[in-house]
């Protein structure tokens, strides 16, 4: 079992920053994936960000690549997304996600095992 909080969403102005983090418990943080998801109303979840169980392998959602930045820390059991250049339409729910079964990085949302309760990024004008 895995537990997952994630913090850091708020409002921002198109063009500004924001971090979001999401802190795990309950396994081995080191030893598995992770990734970011996003969804905004009306619409599917999309896949934005993962990184591999080390650290050393990322991938991205062309929407995002250059802007965003997913990382880990493993001393603290956290990943994180750096988000600049922030757009009207990244607006969305953020979720963090497990995938306790690979250590590899993957878009594939049925890839991922446990999710967080998501946090609100909210984009103006």
């Amino acid at each position: 079992q895995v537990q997952l909080v994630e913090s850091g969403g708020g409002l921002v102005q198109a063009g500004g920053s924001l971090r979001l983090s999401c802190v795990a418990s309950g396994r081995i943080f080191s030893s598995y994936a992770m990734g970011w998801f996003r969804q905004a109303p009306g619409k599917e979840r999309e896949f934005v960000a993962a990184i591999s169980a080390s650290g050393s392998s990322t991938v991205y959602a062309d929407s995002v690549k250059g802007r965003f930045t997913i990382s880990r820390d493993n001393a603290k059991n956290t990943v994180y997304l750096q988000m600049n250049s922030l757009k009207l339409e990244d607006t969305a729910v953020y979720y963090c996600a497990a995938n306790v079964r690979s250590p590899s990085a993957s878009r594939r949302s049925a890839a991922y095992d446990y999710w967080g309760q998501g946090t609100q990024v909210t984009v103006s004008s």
